[in-house]
């Protein structure tokens, strides 16, 4: 019979890990604005650019002096985030997605699906399901201004959702340092679709690695709505879910089981049922709360299956009427645009393996798309040969395969290494023993 020793609830009182920060990490922050500054032929860029390499600056200058990391990076947050969005929403400047979600939601209102019946030029195409129209509604609904920019929206969905998936006692570090990053501040400025859905997948994935399996399936369904992008996340935490049931149990983050002499981070864990909870237990004279945790194999694949279920009717209800309003135009936006098949053109245009082929290798899209479909097979055959043990294993195969995907597909963009940039932030704030690569980002950042 294990026993246990003193411990504190998982994701609650932990010391937070290193992060990025100092004078080298600022400074290469800035020289990455000043970049995009001087090569971006977008005039919102390079807003974002001039101010962004300003506030860096300074906060490399904050570090310089010695100043605490939470200086540092409220500094870089005023001119990364807050300085240039600002600016932008006075001057009613944005990305063009931002412009795209805003029609998206009028079209949804007036006409039941948020797709144009025949578009003609790359701005006309709106190539995110029906869920990304809601950050559009407030425009829709109340007209435009600063406070009704859907950029605004996306913004604080992302941040909402990625607060309840860090751990419970350090949340406010990690997320000023994930928000600070130049690959989020930059979206957060000048607008970008795929901060909420990055933001949904990890409070999925942290509410799966909870045991909470209806919960996680209305997170990763909501993100399914938004973008195909968020779809490789349902089979990940469903394959980090059925692991438990090969094992018998999954141990819980955030106890410690003292078992045959030995000590080990996880929760009590027995194969003869299912109990959660926090119990109060004596330990060396002192009491302590542990969590105390019985699962067996077919409590584990019954949530698996929950959390599927839910994930897919939540994304069915959100997608599909406006879907079937039309579908013909569903398709066109949706699916073709962004595989390059129609005769407009994407802005998606970034020098990754994928836009290369396609764009300068006769055949090349269709080579492309089958190493597209290559790198899908080896995630998935991945999750069936080792599966995740933990979530942020599990974030981190996540990160890896959206990583591949960003590389071959035919109209791709830098925005998009945010997915597996918060990602692999996240898994590694998350402290679990998991993948070699968090314990060689820990080891290596400097406190």
């Amino acid at each position: 019979m294990a026993t246990t020793t003193s411990l504190t609830p998982p994701d609650q009182h932990r010391e937070p890990p290193p992060r990025l920060g100092g004078v080298l990490w600022w400074a290469l922050c800035a020289a990455a604005a000043l970049g995009l500054a001087v090569c971006s032929s977008l005039g919102p860029h390079r807003v974002w650019g001039a101010a962004a390499a300003f506030g860096y600056l300074a906060a490399a200058l904050v570090a310089a002096r010695g100043r605490s990391a939470r200086t540092a990076e409220t500094v870089a947050l005023a001119g990364a985030v807050a300085l240039p969005l600002l600016w932008l929403l006075a001057v009613d400047r944005a990305q063009l997605e931002v412009r795209v979600v805003a029609r998206s939601a009028a079209l949804l209102l007036a006409e039941g699906t948020p797709y144009l019946h025949r578009p003609w030029v790359p701005e006309d195409f709106n190539p995110y399901l029906p869920g990304m129209s809601v950050f559009g509604l407030p425009e829709a609904l109340a007209g435009p201004g600063p406070l009704t920019d859907p950029r605004l929206w996306m913004g604080a969905a992302f941040l909402g959702a990625l607060a309840p998936a860090l751990p419970a006692g350090s949340r406010s570090a990690p997320l000023r340092w994930i928000a600070a990053c130049p690959l989020v501040a930059l979206p957060l400025a000048v607008g970008g679709v795929d901060l909420p859905v990055a933001g949904l997948m990890c409070l999925g994935l942290a509410l799966a690695g909870r045991g909470r399996a209806g919960a996680a399936g209305l997170a990763l369904g909501a993100a399914a709505a938004l973008k195909w992008t968020a779809w490789p996340a349902i089979p990940v935490v469903l394959a980090l879910m059925s692991a438990s049931s090969r094992s018998g149990g999954r141990a819980a983050g955030g106890a410690v089981v003292r078992s045959g002499g030995r000590e080990a981070g996880g929760a009590v864990v027995r194969s003869d049922g299912q109990e959660a909870g926090w119990a109060v237990v004596r330990s060396r004279g002192r009491e302590a709360r542990c969590a105390v945790v019985r699962s067996d194999g077919r409590e584990a694949g019954r949530a698996a299956s929950r959390c599927g279920l839910v994930a897919l009717l939540t994304a069915a209800l959100l997608v599909l009427p406006a879907a079937l309003r039309d579908p013909g135009a569903f398709r066109a936006h949706v699916v073709d645009f962004p595989l390059g098949l129609t005769d407009a053109v994407s802005s998606a245009a970034s020098p990754f393996p994928g836009h290369l082929l396609a764009t300068h290798v006769p055949g090349g899209r269709t080579l492309a798309l089958l190493l597209l479909g290559a790198g899908a097979l080896l995630l998935a055959l991945s999750l069936l040969v080792r599966p995740p043990a933990t979530a942020a294993d599990a974030a981190v195969r996540l990160a890896l395969g959206l990583l591949l995907a960003t590389a071959f597909m035919p109209a791709s963009r830098f925005g998009y290494l945010v997915y597996p940039l918060v990602l692999v932030a996240w898994a590694a704030i998350r402290q679990e023993p998991g993948h070699a690569l968090l314990r060689r980002v820990r080891e290596s950042a400097p406190r």
